[in-house]
């Protein structure tokens, strides 16, 4: 007789996998967001006059997290990265975006309500917005967070 061994671990592998589903569905609950519902905060990080609005998670957490941004019309964002892979969708107006460790207006393309990006973890990126507001959403499991290379590109120490 041969050894189970090549069916055990694959059944054991689902099993666990099933079990985690099973957690989670009964861990999950209903999150409804309505845009005149939202708790707006500054967000310093970002810079001045920018707002964020959490919908789902703590974002110092290692969780699933989902938020909007608005940024400010003439809102530069200088090079900074992120700690986990972010992925953001332009809601309203333009938002120019690009990556690199040196800012660089002309290098930045613009992107329209219906873009997307998916952003690597890590990755040095600069953003800006021109003559408008632009509102983000960005979802990913965090923690999220900030992290300026160089201290005098974060509006923080300004």
């Amino acid at each position: 007789m041969k050894p189970l061994k090549n069916v055990v671990i694959p059944l054991a592998l689902l099993s666990a996998a099933l079990m985690t589903s099973a957690a989670w569905a009964e861990e999950a609950a209903l999150i409804t967001a309505t845009s005149d519902n939202l708790e707006w905060t500054a967000a310093p990080s970002v810079g001045p006059g920018a707002m964020i609005a959490v919908i789902e998670g703590d974002l110092k957490a290692a969780e699933p997290y989902t938020f909007r941004l608005k940024v400010p019309a003439n809102l530069t964002i200088g090079v900074h990265t992120h700690p986990v892979a972010e992925r953001v969708t332009v809601l309203s107006g333009t938002f120019y975006f690009a990556t690199g460790d040196k800012f660089d207006a002309a290098q930045a393309k613009a992107y329209q309500p219906g873009d997307t990006l998916i952003i690597p973890a890590g990755m040095p990126m600069y953003a800006a917005t021109k003559d408008q507001e632009a509102m983000l959403q960005l979802h990913g499991t965090g923690p999220w967070g900030l992290h300026y290379p160089d201290p005098a590109d974060d509006p923080r120490n300004q």
